[in-house]
């Protein structure tokens, strides 16, 4: 088969959570891995490799518009675009605040709009919220349009983002997930008229090396009162978010664009209408 005929999955995150979804939508497909670290591509290319799949890997900086564009092109290179899972990010234990607007914010548009124009007739993408953009309290319609529509070079001199406006890291990640599900609503239009899907997941707290950070942090405390209180009464497994990304990505999502899937095991209502609530 000639290298231009391959379907390409491309996966921005070498996480558990990129890795799990790319499990079940890449069989007979090629899996462009990237990542900002090239020790995080060859560890999961290795895993994904003996698990039999054909991989090859990139470095890519989401915060940089060069980096992401050179992605694409990389992409392009070797076939067609027909997936995209994007799970890169920073945590609010991981960073400052102006560090993950860029990244989370930024990136996530950079991302959406760089692989928005060469996406295949067909395809489909994943982009990976949070449960923390649920736990915002509701912003103004206006602001609600600057952060999904505004052109991702214009979208961080926003005044609600400007740094006196977003103070702390956890407030600066949940502006930063509300903004990618809002974005992602406003990208299906656009992808839509290329045949193609675009979804967010925004899951709670689900067991990667990210949430070992948050679980031994400065909010450690908070998030295991949240697992015993919410009604799953444990934390989720990137295979459970697999399984919603594979819906999403395939046949039996085709009806299913614009939409953002809370998986939290009911924290989310627990914080709002439950014992959570009043803290």
């Amino acid at each position: 088969m000639s290298n231009k005929l391959k379907n390409i999955i491309v996966v921005i995150g070498a996480g558990s959570i990129g890795q799990a979804i790319a499990r079940r939508v890449s069989a007979g497909k090629h899996i462009l891995l990237a990542d900002l670290r090239q020790e995080n591509c060859d560890a999961a290319a290795k895993v994904l490799s003996e698990a039999g799949f054909e991989v090859s890997t990139a470095i890519v900086d989401v915060s940089s518009r060069q980096s992401v564009h050179s992605l694409v092109t990389a992409a392009t290179g070797i076939g067609s675009v027909t997936g995209l899972i994007h799970a890169a990010g920073v945590s609010p234990s991981q960073a400052s605040p102006a560090t993950i607007l860029k990244v989370d914010l930024y990136g996530t548009a950079l991302v959406l709009e760089e692989f928005g124009t060469v996406i295949a007739d067909g395809g489909a993408g994943v982009v990976i919220a949070s449960q923390s953009g649920h736990r915002l309290p509701a912003l103004t319609p206006e602001q609600d349009k600057a952060l999904a529509t505004t052109p991702a070079d214009d979208l961080l001199a926003l005044p609600m983002l400007q740094p006196d406006q977003v103070t702390d890291p956890l407030h600066a990640y949940q502006v930063s997930k509300r903004g990618n599900s809002l974005r992602v609503m406003a990208e299906a239009v656009r992808w839509g008229k290329r045949g193609a899907r675009i979804n967010t997941i925004s899951p709670g707290i689900i067991i990667t090396p990210l949430a070992k950070d948050e679980l031994s942090g400065p909010r450690g405390e908070g998030y295991r009162h949240m697992i015993d209180t919410c009604a799953a009464g444990r934390a989720g497994t990137p295979d459970e978010v697999g399984n919603v990304g594979a819906l999403l990505m395939g046949p039996d999502g085709g009806f299913i664009t614009g939409s953002d899937f809370l998986m939290d095991g009911g924290v989310t209502a627990t914080y709002w209408y439950g014992d959570l609530a009043a803290q």
